[in-house]
């Protein structure tokens, strides 16, 4: 997202602005809001009666280039958006929508079945389905009278 702009009528700042976009969307800042940027993709989760359904929104995404990883309660999603193809730099007059790599990862809801996760991707959305685990209850434990030897 362009974070830089002097407006329509400064047609001899275009150039400027393109170069300081760059080199903005390269800085990593300490407070994440600074550039107001919402993360990518955008996703959706849901709780359904048997699991929790994620969707996230990959315009432009093929399915070879998504990789999707479970472990230790947090799901990672990383892939790759293409350029459009045929167009420079120099011929954006907007640039709002993000291509290249990218990675974000999602705590998972409690009580998840990691190993039955499944995922599904079509229409530039990809499903990812999350079984809910068994409640874990507590057992409650039957006390017998008897002698307490050694007490």
């Amino acid at each position: 997202m362009p974070v830089f702009r002097w407006g329509d009528s400064w047609d001899t700042f275009r150039d400027l602005e393109r170069q300081v976009d760059r080199l903005l969307n390269g800085l990593v800042f300490p407070i994440p809001m600074l550039r107001l940027e919402r993360q990518y993709p955008p996703v959706n989760l849901y709780e359904l009666p048997d699991e929790y359904l994620l969707t996230a929104e990959l315009p432009g995404t093929e399915p070879a280039e998504l990789d999707l990883s479970v472990a230790g309660g947090v799901m990672t999603l990383r892939g790759r958006r293409q350029p459009p193809a045929g167009v420079t730099d120099d011929q954006f007059r907007r640039h709002e929508r993000m291509w290249g790599s990218w990675e974000r990862s999602i705590p998972l809801p409690e009580r998840v079945r990691e190993e039955e996760v499944r995922a599904e991707f079509a229409n530039g959305v990809l499903q990812v389905h999350l079984p809910k685990a068994p409640e874990i209850r507590p057992r409650q434990i039957q006390v017998l009278p008897g002698p307490v030897e050694g007490a």
